[in-house]
């Protein structure tokens, strides 16, 4: 009989019971997705009620000044924390050395400036890298047809003093150069920019992920002698580099850290948050957004779904915020849903 009994209440552990109604599946969940968690990029080019979509990135645009001001008091209409600013500048104002990069009154820190003082609260975060300005595309300088680490460190810290001193909240290095993080700290406490973050791109991958970005800033390295960024950025095969890295940057000064491309890489940024306990964030990049896109487009995925899943997924792999070219209407969605 008792026999009888258990047999007939087997399996004793049913996993499903949580998962039966929707009041216990809110209760249960382990990771929440807020707007919080939202960083918006956004491309900017000089003139006035410019929109360029950029034809990889179906819905995304290149904004002159006067509407990237309308796009970041959407954004924080909607609650987003920050925005990131991406230049694509002139071909006639890019060099060999990047010299824009360092002009206090380019691009970006005229945005910047712009931003500020119409929507102070907005933070704001720059990129440091020379490959919008270079006419070879790379994020340093080319001397014998190597990238010179030393020398490109030397423009990247002005390049992110004038950032800090337009306004820029987070800086946030992106180039991979060995040691620019303790150089740029020094430098911009040196000027008074103690209180200035830096967010370091840590373990960004020479990935093939990031092309349509590189159109949309008119970056890229065809008509370099060096025709990849594999010199600096690292291989995509490898894990353990990644937390030597990390530990370097954050011994150097960095705030937070960061892991690019997102979704490929989340065991990466599983293992960095793991280890160091330390801000860490991801970017859900062009070609993530592109493929994205394509896939709804042709019907093959509901792309409201797709977008919150795997912001989830960033979230469940320890990532404290994302960088998101669906930040907007992640933001939408989410407060549709609250």
């Amino acid at each position: 009989m008792i026999n009888e009994i258990l047999r007939g209440s087997y399996p004793t552990i049913r996993m499903r019971r949580n998962r039966s109604k929707p009041f216990s599946r809110r209760l249960i969940k382990e990771n929440q997705l807020s707007i919080n968690d939202l960083i918006s990029p956004l491309f900017v080019v000089a003139g006035q009620k410019i929109s360029q979509e950029v034809k990889s990135m179906p819905g995304v645009f290149r904004y002159s000044t006067d509407l990237i001001l309308k796009n970041v008091e959407k954004a924080l209409q909607l609650g987003i924390p920050a925005v990131a600013i991406f230049p694509c500048i002139e071909e006639s104002l890019k060099d060999s050395h990047g010299s824009e990069a360092i002009n206090e009154n380019n691009l970006i820190c005229d945005t910047v400036k712009l931003i500020k003082s119409n929507f102070p609260e907005m933070g704001v975060i720059c990129d440091v890298a020379l490959d919008p300005y270079t006419t070879h595309g790379h994020d340093g300088l080319i001397i014998n047809n190597e990238i010179s680490n030393d020398l490109t460190i030397d423009i990247l810290c002005k390049q992110a003093f004038i950032q800090a001193q337009a306004g820029c909240d987070i800086i946030a290095p992106s180039d991979m150069m060995d040691g620019r993080v303790f150089m740029i700290r020094k430098f911009l406490d040196s000027k008074g920019f103690s209180d200035t973050q830096i967010m370091s791109y840590a373990a960004k991958y020479a990935s093939s992920y990031y092309g349509p970005f590189r159109d949309a800033v008119g970056s890229s390295v065809e008509r370099s002698i060096i025709k990849d960024k594999r010199s600096y950025q690292m291989d995509p095969a490898n894990g353990d580099e990644a937390i030597r890295e990390v530990s370097l940057d954050i011994s150097e000064g960095a705030d937070m850290v960061m892991v690019k491309p997102g979704m490929p890489y989340l065991d990466i940024l599983y293992r960095i948050k793991n280890e160091f306990k330390v801000p860490t964030f991801s970017y859900q990049v062009s070609g993530e957004y592109a493929m994205h896109v394509a896939a709804a487009n042709s019907n093959s995925l509901d792309l409201d779904k797709i977008i919150i899943e795997s912001l989830v997924c960033f979230k469940r792999a320890g990532a404290d915020g994302v960088f998101t070219y669906f930040a907007n209407k992640a933001a939408s969605l989410i407060k549709q849903n609250s």
